[in-house]
């Protein structure tokens, strides 16, 4: 047998990795007072334990103390106790120990990986070589955020307590996501590992301890949903971020609404993964099996939908089968391994039966012929063909090694196939053509895109989703962002206005036979209202001003079909966009005195006074104007081949409620960010002062304006503005209104999770920080993160 004979011949043996240190660690602690409150080690208040077990092998490893309520309010406490003196403390001081923390998990990182590993079933190489290093980097990343906060983000300070809730599929990493750039904005923590898998969060409390972190800063508390939903409805919390499951993700926001707690959530996913016909195939293979098998399947942004140009879809196919039948399943801590156990009995149940019910729908499922081991939550990798796009398998988030494949024709088709999917958190797109893979990009509903790569991240490169895949980002500026506010200030609480609706009383009117009711203005035309109603207007001293269409469902339905489908808006180019709002301002400025004689009639605002108020509208859409080739996104460099684009995108169709107070100049702040980024718009203006709202309509005929990319229905707050929060074609909401409707309002946006801000029922300072452009521009866009790697 000649060598090349012998190496063909050899078959892979195991290679463990050695657990020792881990099960001397496991063996030496009391984990029934593995509670981390306040910098001590806790018993359950109810003495309640729950178990811990491995995947591979179903052996107990721990039974950890379980939190009930009074856990999380002494967590809570603590947390609240040392907030004051963290959040003082300087950027320096807080960046010293961030430092600490990361170089003390280097010095314990096959600790952590061989834990992480054993707790979760993930293979050894993935936790050893991705997760730890990258949980790592988020904190030694973070301490440059932390040193550099004043200068960077100058007017925001640490929005206060932040409760954190993380999933079993990425434990420690996860934590670090959290932990690190909350630390670094002067927050305080309260972090609920999942009850799954909470090893590696005990050991991480043990380095907070070794770091240096003051008592109190980082608090751990372990349990299940009620530990959690303690945690999301807790008055002293400011600021909630979960990562799970969308359905979960439902509930918190509904939970929270009204509370005015910061919310971020990154939700499920349903990732296309696109392979065009001119790309390198044995790439794509290998970053297929990167994108899907990688921990099992149960990664949020796992690429469980392959869609593959029609003209290579067979032999792309065969290469994938090929190289299933050489994944090795088996032992998380074998180097050798390629998939591990899923991680927990239930887990694997839910895969089971939704791969019958894709069968049962027509879905033909292959796996390689390879034998499972007899114990643990082990299943084979599967690839679903013949599937149509509602199969349930190519909709639901199967959470474990289920890959479908559907092939397509055209790049206008493989878009539309993409983006056929309540989900938008991830996708890879695969071409040699680097102009057609930036051309798609852009196209695809989702808040990372990889180019002929997959499953890349870092600290300084934002990630969140779209859609059903939840709000906020994760890492970089954007992640800061989450866990800073701006100074609060003194506001006036909005009190709810009825307006009356219905016919004028018998003596008002101004006696004319000329009908001078404003209509509605949807698609760049003034139309009736559907219901054919109006409601009365009266100025500041009761007396009858006029009368106004009264907006209804239908009237809300039509506005948002026709924002839909004024794409033209969003294609424009920031340049184009500036010119037609710089347009507008001037055709507002042509009319200044009639508008401030018209806040002058209904307000009863003065004359001067009024003029200010035009004045600053005006003013505020030249800022918008000149800000919309200006606010842009940035490119990052992180430490590996590649580029990240960090690109701001429009949010879509943003629903807008306009305040009672400074009627036109609130209008004005909404609308002017919201165009300027590229979104259009479905406004319902002042509904005690409508005319300011409805004489803006020949400014906006007049100024190129596409039709649809700005429409207004006017009528009862409250009303249309529970109709813009139900509709799931609705992508964005701004509400400044009364604290009933702003609750409201949060409550009816999960049906599509749509990104929604409101006043929180109090009157905004147009000209403070909080009422400032830059937010609103903020809130006016998407960061779409875009991988691009480099090099041979």
């Amino acid at each position: 047998m000649n060598i090349l004979e012998r190496y063909q011949a050899m078959e892979y043996g195991p290679a463990p990795e050695a657990r020792n240190e881990a099960d001397a660690w496991l063996k030496a602690r009391d984990f029934s007072a593995s509670l981390f409150i306040g910098g001590q080690w806790k018993k359950a208040t109810g003495g309640k334990t729950f178990d811990t077990a491995e995947p591979a092998t179903g052996k107990h490893l721990a039974s950890i103390a379980e939190a009930g309520h009074a856990d999380i309010d002494a967590a809570v406490a603590a947390a609240r106790k040392a907030l004051p003196k963290w959040q003082a403390a300087s950027g320096y001081e807080r960046a010293r120990v961030l430092y600490a923390i990361g170089r003390a998990m280097q010095r314990h990182a096959r600790l952590f990986a061989v834990l992480e590993s054993l707790d979760n079933g993930k293979p050894i190489r993935e936790s050893r070589d991705i997760d730890v290093p990258l949980a790592i980097r988020h904190f030694i990343h973070h301490a440059g955020w932390a040193q550099s906060l004043a200068k960077e983000f100058p007017g925001h300070s640490a929005v206060g307590v932040a409760g954190q809730i993380i999933p079993w599929n990425f434990p420690l990493l996860m934590l670090a996501w959290k932990i690190a750039p909350a630390l670094a904005a002067g927050c305080t923590v309260v972090l609920k590992p999942a009850e799954f898998t909470p090893l590696t969060a005990i050991l991480f409390a043990e380095i907070c301890e070794k770091a240096g972190v003051p008592k109190g800063v980082v608090n751990i508390v372990h349990g299940g949903p009620e530990a959690g939903a303690a945690i999301v409805n807790h008055p002293d919390i400011n600021k909630i971020a979960f990562t799970g499951s969308s359905e979960v993700g439902k509930i918190i926001r509904k939970a929270t609404a009204g509370s005015g707690k910061k919310l971020s959530l990154e939700l499920g996913g349903k990732s296309a993964f696109v392979v065009f016909e001119d790309a390198d195939l044995d790439s794509a293979v290998e970053g297929l099996v990167d994108g899907i098998w990688f921990n099992q399947g149960q990664v949020c942004c796992a690429g469980s939908r392959l869609l593959v140009q029609e003209g290579l879809a067979e032999a792309f196919l065969a290469k994938v089968k090929a190289r299933m039948a050489k994944l090795r399943l088996g032992d998380p801590l074998d180097k050798n391994t390629d998939i591990g156990p899923l991680v927990d009995r239930t887990q694997l149940d839910r895969v089971r039966g939704l791969v019958a019910q894709g069968e049962k729908q027509g879905a033909l499922c292959w796996s390689p012929e390879s034998e499972l081991p007899m114990i643990g939550c082990y299943h084979l990798p599967v690839l679903a063909t013949n599937i149509g796009p509602a199969n349930i398998l190519a909709q639901e988030e199967v959470f474990g090694p289920v890959l479908v494949a559907m092939s397509f024709r055209n790049t206008e088709e493989a878009i539309e196939l993409a983006n056929n999917t309540r989900y938008g958190l991830a996708a890879s797109v695969w071409s040699e053509n680097v102009n057609l893979a930036l051309h798609v990009a852009p196209q695809l509903k989702a808040g990372v895109v990889w180019i002929n790569g997959t499953n890349m991240f870092d600290a300084a490169c934002g990630f969140g989703g779209y859609r059903e895949s939840g709000f906020g980002r994760e890492g970089g500026r954007e992640g800061m962002l989450e866990y800073l506010a701006t100074a609060k200030v003194k506001a006036t609480q909005i009190k709810a206005f009825d307006a009356p609706g219905g016919v004028a009383e018998r003596s008002e009117g101004d006696g004319s036979f000329i009908d001078r009711t404003p209509k509605l203005f949807i698609g760049g035309k003034q139309v009736r209202p559907d219901g054919n109603y109006s409601m009365a207007v009266h100025d500041a001293k009761g007396r009858h001003a006029g009368e106004v269409g009264l907006g209804s469902r239908k009237d809300v339905r039509d506005a948002v079909t026709a924002a839909r489908g004024a794409k033209g808006w969003a294609s424009a180019t920031a340049y184009n966009r500036a010119q037609v709002l710089y347009f507008l301002a001037e055709n507002l400025a042509v009319r200044a005195d009639e508008f401030a004689a018209r806040l002058t009639q209904l307000t009863g605002a003065s004359a001067k006074a009024a003029q200010a108020e035009v004045d600053a509208s005006i003013e505020r859409l030249f800022e918008a104007a000149g800000m919309a080739d200006k606010f842009e996104g940035t490119v990052h460099n992180p430490p590996a081949r590649t580029v990240t684009l960090a690109l701001n995108e429009p949010v879509g169709v943003l629903g807008i409620v306009a305040p009672d107070d400074a009627p036109l100049l609130g209008l004005v702040s909404l609308l002017a960010p919201a165009l300027a980024m590229g979104n259009t718009v479905v406004a319902v203006p002042s509904a005690r002062w409508p005319l300011i709202a409805t004489d803006l309509y020949q400014v906006l005929e007049t100024s190129d304006i596409p039709a649809g990319a700005v429409n207004i229905v006017t009528g009862r707050t409250g009303e249309l503005a529970a109709v813009l929060a139900k509709h799931d074609d609705v992508d964005g909401l701004w509400i400044v209104a009364d604290s009933a409707t702003c609750k409201a309002a949060e409550l009816e946006s999960t049906g599509n999770l749509k990104r929604v801000w409101t006043s929180n029922g109090y009157a905004v300072d147009w000209n403070s920080p909080a009422g400032a452009l830059e937010s609103f521009l903020r809130r006016a866009v998407e960061v779409k993160n875009v991988w691009v790697p480099y090099g041979d």
